[in-house]
């Protein structure tokens, strides 16, 4: 695995050994970030729930993001590893607790981008988007993206809208945003 754009453009990343985590593939991570770019990541806050390699993460903040923080109760020390490899360190905060237990480590901050890669199909999409929707995580122009298994059943709220889906074999990517009352 490697960094695709920016700062960190060609670094490897490590990952975990074993089937535990599945790392978002390179041409995956690079249509993600082809798909944002016009919304722009240069100053975005990113939060990269489910985090594993912190890929997203790091490849965020490659690309100019603000800071991001990244989020998986197993592998804190290998996001570290990556991060510093990456050069970017120093801004990024990594939080090695379930999420659950994020609540009390992002207090009432807002994010400009909310990616989440759960395992597939244990109910953590669901789990991650009532996070969001009941922390008010998502600040007003944020994009949720959601990486799950094809299959996988969600209910999202009506204020809710997706924008775009792009699927990669039995992956599809879902991107959510939400319109304030006023609209």
């Amino acid at each position: 695995m490697r960094i695709i754009g920016g700062t960190a453009k060609g670094h490897t990343i490590k990952s975990p050994k074993g089937v535990d985590t599945r790392p978002t593939l390179d041409r995956v991570r690079e249509s993600i970030f082809n798909v944002l770019a016009h919304r722009g990541i240069y100053g975005a806050r990113v939060l990269d729930l489910f985090s594993g390699t912190g890929a997203i993460a790091i490849e965020a903040l490659s690309r100019g993001a603000e800071s991001a923080i990244a989020v998986d109760f197993r592998t804190g020390k290998l996001i570290r590893e990556n991060a510093t490899h990456c050069r970017v360190e120093d801004r990024m905060q990594i939080v090695p607790k379930k999420l659950s237990q994020l609540k009390h480590f992002i207090g009432d901050q807002q994010f400009d981008y909310i990616f989440s890669d759960p395992p597939y199909e244990n109910g953590f999409i669901q789990e991650t988007i009532d996070f969001v929707v009941a922390h008010n995580a998502l600040a007003d122009d944020g994009v949720l993206v959601l990486e799950h298994h094809k299959d996988e059943a969600f209910t999202m709220p009506p204020e809710w809208e997706c924008i775009k889906e792009q699927k990669f074999g039995y992956t599809l990517v879902s991107y959510f945003v939400k319109h304030s009352e006023r609209s």
